[in-house]
């Protein structure tokens, strides 16, 4: 009788927060980290809106024209021309920037669309899987659906990692492996011609290297991370304020406290999603600067 009454209420606020915060697994984990588990909706989004943005960019290329352009050719050559005036700025090897800057503006570009998921309404397409979900057979409740890829630490730590794999690649090409290793054992503190400090030495700089590159990497994705994910359990709560009724005058002014906050919210995330990519793109191209510079 009390769980009949439960579901009748509907969900309390921990709980429609906590439904939204669950991912759609390839199975269930069995810890805080469990390598042999995959979170399916940030997979599916990615990869979509990925090839949303590949395919904007080759219409825009092939109907180009050398006359007076249209809006989204126009909003695409200001986008090119930011990219690449940062990438001259921040990578002087031209040789690297025929890689370097279509990179930085398919990471602009993809983080950019995937930080927007988070315009949608909060309910809509989770409650639109529910209803898929449920006609297969199976309980909605458990029909979880997060549409932020950015929102996904997994997602962000893995786009950081490709980014540190792409400086490892450039600091042997630029350097030499031989170059390299040498440097991991000399910078930042320097060497000495004395064994007795050499080895110390060269054991202190390695760590610091190792630490160095480690740090880039979790603050580069945990940057990311951190923001959107704010950002989306602001966009919950504000909802919850939404879903009060209008039996009450406090319910009135909470629903429309909800559409003021939502809408404000929404605004101000505009920023927060351009911002984000823009920081995640300047920061690929500083550190794979970094990764041209000889110490």
């Amino acid at each position: 009788m009390a769980i009949e009454e439960h579901a009748a209420q509907g969900p309390t606020a921990g709980e429609y927060i906590g439904h939204h915060l669950t991912h759609l697994q390839s199975a269930k984990q069995s810890g805080v980290i469990d390598m042999s588990v995959f979170n399916l909706d940030s997979i599916f989004w990615a990869v979509l809106l990925g090839c949303l943005g590949l395919f904007v960019m080759w219409r825009v290329a092939k109907s180009v024209t050398a006359g007076v352009p249209g809006r989204m050719q126009a909003a695409v050559e200001i986008l090119l021309e930011m990219v690449d005036t940062q990438a001259k700025g921040i990578i002087h090897n031209a040789e690297s920037r025929k890689f370097v800057g279509p990179l930085a503006l398919t990471v602009f570009m993809w983080v950019f669309l995937m930080n927007s998921m988070d315009f949608l309404p909060v309910d809509l397409i989770p409650l639109i899987w529910e209803m898929i979900y449920g006609a297969a057979g199976h309980d909605p409740h458990h029909a979880y659906m997060r549409v932020v890829p950015t929102a996904d630490l997994s997602t962000t730590l893995a786009m950081s990692t490709s980014v540190l794999l792409v400086c490892l690649y450039y600091n042997i090409k630029i350097k030499g492996a031989g170059g390299w290793a040498h440097e991991l054992v000399t910078a930042p503190f320097g060497t000495s011609k004395n064994p007795l400090y050499a080895i110390p030495l060269g054991v202190l700089n390695l760590a610091m290297q190792l630490i160095e590159f480690t740090a880039k990497t979790v603050s580069h994705g945990m940057r990311l991370f951190g923001n959107m994910y704010a950002g989306e359990l602001v966009f919950m709560l504000i909802a919850l304020m939404g879903a009060v009724g209008f039996g009450s005058a406090t319910g009135i002014v909470l629903w429309f406290g909800h559409v003021l906050a939502g809408t404000g919210w929404a605004i101000f995330h505009i920023l927060i999603v351009a911002l984000q990519a823009f920081i995640f793109m300047m920061l690929t191209l500083v550190y794979v600067g970094q990764a041209h510079d000889h110490h």
